[in-house]
């Protein structure tokens, strides 16, 4: 069977409540393999709210419905402040950026008390300047950003995770509304582990199944290697 848009694999999936330190509750889901347990963590961060962006951002979604099954990895998904999606809608208001601080706090806190193993950080859009912002945990073993726009993450961020040593993988459309290839090498020169990828083609919301499929080939390549590349079919 070809591995389509749609195809929900098996795996053991949970709603989940993240608790933040300054008292909220977000709503979120936790995927894991169906029949042993991960051998990695994706902590997902997604795009912007305010323009659409949810737990359930189409790539997130094929990373749940896919990976564990495939790559036996954990994929915790959760809405950020303020953001709804069918899972439902987490406590309190977009604040741009900063108060998510303490929502990337909870999720990998969250990860922490639950065991699950080796934690990398995938960021969207806004989700990659809350990575480079707030994801300097000890915890976390390395990030994937897919479209940085560097927008709300400045220079100084990215000093931050140069300090942080872990790797830092930006995949960057070829189309990016924001940030295209060739800019993203020079900014992103500052943090010495960095690594740009410029894919050939894509947009910034990574539209069309060859596009998903890279970005899921991408993250498994540096999460768990040895299930790379992932099969087309089943």
């Amino acid at each position: 069977m070809e591995i389509r848009a749609a195809t929900v694999l098996p795996a053991r999936r949970e709603p989940i409540e993240l608790q933040t330190a300054d008292g909220l509750t977000l709503v979120g889901e936790l995927a894991q393999p169906l029949d042993r347990p991960p051998v990695a963590t994706l902590v997902t961060l997604h795009p912007l709210p305010t323009h659409g962006g949810f737990m359930d951002s189409h790539v997130y979604k094929k990373a749940a419905n896919r990976l564990p099954a495939l790559a036996d990895l954990a994929v915790l998904r959760f809405n950020t402040r303020g953001t709804s999606s069918e899972r439902g809608t987490s406590g309190g208001a977009f604040d741009g950026g900063e108060g998510e601080r303490f929502d990337v706090a909870a999720a990998l806190e969250y990860a922490e008390f639950n065991d699950l193993p080796r934690v990398w950080v995938v960021g969207w859009s806004f989700g990659t300047e809350l990575t480079l912002k707030w994801a300097h945990d000890p915890l976390v073993e390395g990030a994937i950003l897919l479209s940085p726009p560097l927008h709300r993450a400045t220079d100084d961020d990215l000093d931050a995770w140069a300090r942080f040593g872990r790797p830092l993988v930006a995949m960057v459309p070829e189309f990016d509304d924001y940030l295209r290839p060739e800019e993203a090498r020079r900014r992103f020169a500052r943090v010495p582990q960095a690594e740009v990828i410029g894919v050939d083609g894509a947009k910034h919301l990574w539209v069309g199944e060859p596009y998903v499929r890279i970005v899921l080939n991408e993250i498994v390549r540096r999460v768990n290697p040895e299930t790379y590349p992932l099969p087309t079919d089943i």
